[in-house]
This record gives structure tokens, C-alpha cells and sequence, in this order.
């Protein structure tokens, strides 16, 4: 096993203070967003088994059977199909939806066809994978999630006395489910810009002066004013998380997160299309596309089981279990048959002879027995083959 060196990204929207809290540093004054564990080529780990530090991309690259185990690489090809992070959010990330795997080939296909660069600002698939991925709380975790029902969404228009937005609640109660859903959220980000931005500005007054279920979207508008993505916004569920739950999101699903500090998992992929709340890109005919207009409550998931609790979900790329060790308590041996990456979030775990600190992670190669022993919190991601 492996104890490796992480990169952290320094988006606008992380926190200045979270993730170096967790590591137990003094911040920076900037924004750290994310810490990437992983093999993803745009910020692989690092890890030194000797002979100098490598990228465990590269160690992959030189043997994936040995070190992803011979499943794996059968089923998923040979890299690693998970990226794992530590996300803090400061402020809103942009609104967003990830393609299933059938539309991000699709879309790679064409896009690589038609030359458009990879690293162009307009381009929306940078990979033909798709980009399932799991969000579970460290600290108290607020984002949007999912459409509302239309009728709930009428209603919460309505509530905020502002004449433009009736021809969006009258259009969510005329329409069935999808169809309600797909003509709000095109007519919203097709919208007169200058018209949009005045709308946005008098809804953001009216959010701020109700308060209650509108503080969260009144909160968009200091980062994004006039953003159609405020409005936008307002058509999806406000979900809160506490320590220890999850949120599974599948293709489709538009959301975004607003604040907190929680650990992701996530298909091997950078695929993203924006809907809103951002400088970036909005591709608004394939964001259509991608949508899926199903509303309902977000499904909170909490971990299941005894000594390994696993947060179940609906795809193999990865699995994600969670260790809470008490003192004094019996070792645990882990499964040996695919790769693994170990984060501690809390306490002083030992990982076979390697003692963690919050926010330092291990790489465990496919066919090594890893023990968990001593006190803390040991976050486990693996896939499923």
C-alpha cells in the first residue's frame, strides 16, 4: 500500500478554510475547492514506492492488471474508473447536468469529428464516459437537487410576487410532468437576456425580503446576478445533508451544490453541461438533450451495514463504504480482489503499518490485504466486479 500525495484545485467556489482544516494547516487565503485522489490524468496522486515519486496514473499505465486486478481491467479497461475527492464548497458550483454513457460517446464522437479542441472553452465532452457520482456529507451540505414536482414549483414562483415569473407558473400547471418542466426551463435559459437579468434582480429582492424556503436562491444572486440559473434554480429541490448522509446522482440530473465540506465519488470522467450560475459555456440545445425532466424528492441515502457500512447505488464504476473505528476495537482486513484508495477523516486509523491523518489517503493495489486497526473515521472506495 501506498500513502499518496494529493493535488488540491483551487476553483472560485472552494472554501478558504475547510479543506485546510481538515488537513490540519493554516489556509492559504485562497480558495481550495477540491483534493483529486486518483489516477485522472488532468491531477493524478502521487506515491513513491522506492525508487523516486510517480503518478499513479503512470504506475496503472505500466501494469493494470497488477495493481487494478484482472477483473477490473476486463470490465472497465485499464485505469482506474473511479476519481475520488474531498469537495468544499464556499459558494455556489455552476448548475449542472453529466450525460449517461450512450449520449457522452455520442457527443465525443461528434465533437471529435467536427475538431473541436479538446481544451476549447465551447467544447462539452472532454471524455466518451459517462459521470455518475456521489456526494456524502463531512459537514452540514446544502445544494439543489432534482426537479420539483411542477405543481410545488408553481407555487413557490407564485410566493414571490414577481409579475414576470407567472407565465412560468402558469406553464408548470397547464403541461404535464416533462413537458411543464422541458418548456419552463428552455423558455427560462433562452430567455431576452437584459428581460432575464431584470427578472432575476426583482426575484432576488423578493427572496431576500421572505426569507424561509427563498434564502438559499436569494444567496445565488450575490455570486451570480443575472444569471438565468437563479431561475432556474427555482424549479429544483433545496436538499440539506448532515455528517455521514449521501446523495446519489445519476445521468441527467440537474443540480448543484451551494456550501459544505463533504468526500465525492465519481465515474473517471470531466463531462459537464451547464445550465447556469457560471462565467462558462451554456450549450443550451445539447443541455436540453442530456435533462431528464423527472421530478421528485432527492433520495438521502444512509450507509448500511455493521463493521463496513456501504452507501448503496445503481452503477459498478465505484462503491463507497465508510469505517468507524472505535478504540480498542478489532482490526479489520479488507477484500483484496480490486484497487482501493483509503481516506481518513477523523482520528488516528492505521492501515496496515501507515498511521493516517485526517485527510491523507493510501492506494492499495489489487491482490494486497489491507487491515484497518486504531480510532477514526476511514472513508473506502472501490468498485464493483
Amino acid at each position: 500500500m501506498d500513502r499518496l500525495t494529493n493535488t488540491i484545485r483551487p476553483y472560485a467556489w472552494g472554501s478558504t478554510t475547510a479543506i485546510p482544516t481538515l488537513l490540519g494547516v493554516a489556509p492559504t487565503g485562497e480558495p481550495q475547492a477540491e483534493m483529486w485522489m486518483g489516477a485522472h490524468p488532468g491531477a493524478p496522486s502521487r506515491l513513491d514506492r522506492g525508487t523516486g515519486e510517480t503518478s499513479l496514473s503512470d504506475l496503472i499505465a505500466a501494469d493494470p492488471e497488477g495493481e487494478l486486478g484482472a477483473a477490473t481491467v476486463a470490465r472497465f479497461g485499464p485505469r482506474l474508473p473511479f476519481l475520488f475527492k474531498v469537495l468544499a464548497a464556499g459558494a455556489p458550483l455552476s448548475l449542472q447536468v453529466h450525460p449517461d454513457l450512450a449520449q457522452a460517446r455520442e457527443g465525443y464522437e461528434d465533437e471529435e469529428r467536427r475538431g473541436v479542441p479538446t481544451d476549447a472553452a465551447h467544447r462539452n465532452y472532454k471524455d466518451p464516459n459517462h459521470k455518475p457520482e456521489m456526494i456524502c456529507a463531512l459537514s452540514p451540505f446544502d445544494g439543489f437537487c432534482g426537479f420539483r414536482r411542477p405543481e410545488e414549483a408553481a407555487d413557490l414562483l407564485d410566493g414571490l410576487g414577481v409579475d414576470s415569473l407567472t407565465p412560468y407558473a402558469d406553464l408548470l400547471r397547464a403541461h404535464p410532468e416533462d413537458a411543464a418542466l422541458r418548456e419552463v426551463l428552455t423558455a427560462v435559459l433562452t430567455a431576452d437576456r437584459e428581460q432575464m437579468a431584470r427578472t432575476v434582480t426583482e426575484t432576488a429582492a423578493a427572496a431576500e425580503r421572505l426569507g424561509g424556503p427563498y434564502a438559499p436562491y436569494a444567496a445565488l444572486v450575490h455570486h451570480f446576478p443575472g444569471d438565468p440559473g437563479v431561475i432556474a434554480a427555482l424549479l429544483l429541490n433545496h436538499f440539506r445533508l448532515q455528517p455521514g448522509e449521501a446523495l446519489f446522482l445519476g445521468a441527467g440530473v440537474p443540480h448543484a451544490y451551494i456550501d459544505g465540506l463533504g468526500v465525492e465519488l465519481l465515474a473517471n470522467s470531466d463531462n459537464v453541461l451547464r445550465a447556469g450560475l457560471t462565467p462558462k459555456h451554456v450549450d443550451v440545445p445539447e443541455l436540453l438533450r442530456v435533462v431528464r425532466f423527472e421530478s421528485g424528492d432527492p433520495a438521502v441515502l444512509r450507509p448500511e451495514g455493521d463493521a463496513e457500512e456501504v452507501y448503496e447505488t445503481p452503477i459498478d464504476e465505484f462503491r463507497l463504504s465508510r469505517f468507524l473505528l472505535a478504540p480498542g476495537g478489532a482490526s479489520r482486513t479488507l477484500p483484496a480482489d480490486t484497487a482501493q484508495i483509503l481516506l481518513c477523516t477523523a482520528g488516528a486509523p492505521r492501515v496496515g503499518e501507515l498511521e493516517l491523518a485526517p485527510g491523507e489517503s493510501v492506494f492499495v493495489p489489487a491482490g494486497e490485504k489491507a487491515e484497518l486497526s486504531g480510532s477514526g473515521t476511514v472513508f473506502r472506495a472501490t468498485v464493483i466486479v
